[in-house]
């Protein structure tokens, strides 16, 4: 009896540690294209956008929805946000990539004293902030941008470094 239930604990505290949340980056690096992807669950074609308190790319339908999604009009490359209110601030741009990593990293708390309502034209080098609907902030610089036509559409790319804030305050720790 004392044999099975110290493998009962054992099994019970194993499966414990398994359980862990898991840890979301609130850093990273990302491209985002505006490439739409058939969907054969839903029968119809979606896009994604990167949504930053998860991390990660996200369909357009998906609940919560992404914070930003990318946007070409054959002219320029764009972010777009998905919350109807003017989120962007165009931080600085700069003349080459090591700059603007520097200057990236120092951004710990930027003053913004107009949002628009996207973040436009986007170019290498530059740093971006966003203001997400529920007053969550990240901050973005650029790396690449790609802009081609691709089946007959007008197809966008944006490779970009991020720093999420989660906890709602325009301050940015320091790495």
């Amino acid at each position: 009896m004392k044999v099975k239930a110290v493998i009962l604990l054992l099994l019970v505290s194993t499966m414990h540690s398994c359980n862990k949340d898991k840890i979301i980056p609130a850093t990273g690096t990302v491209t985002l294209n505006n490439k739409l992807v058939f969907d054969k669950s839903r029968q119809t074609y979606i896009g994604y956008g990167f949504l930053f308190s998860k991390a990660g790319q996200v369909s357009i339908l998906d609940k919560p929805a992404p914070d930003i999604f990318v946007y070409s009009d054959g002219a320029n490359l764009s972010f777009q946000a998905n919350n109807l209110q003017n989120s962007f601030y165009n931080a600085g741009e700069y003349s080459d990539a090591v700059k603007a990593s520097e200057e990236f990293t120092k951004l710990t708390a930027p003053s913004v004293p107009q949002w628009t309502g996207m973040a436009s034209p986007l170019k290498e080098n530059q740093i971006w902030i966003y203001k997400s609907g529920d007053e969550h902030f990240a901050k973005m610089r650029i790396i690449s941008i790609l802009m081609e036509v691709s089946d007959e559409r007008d197809y966008g790319e944006c490779t970009f470094e991020w720093r999420y804030q989660p906890d709602g305050s325009l301050t940015f720790p320091a790495r």
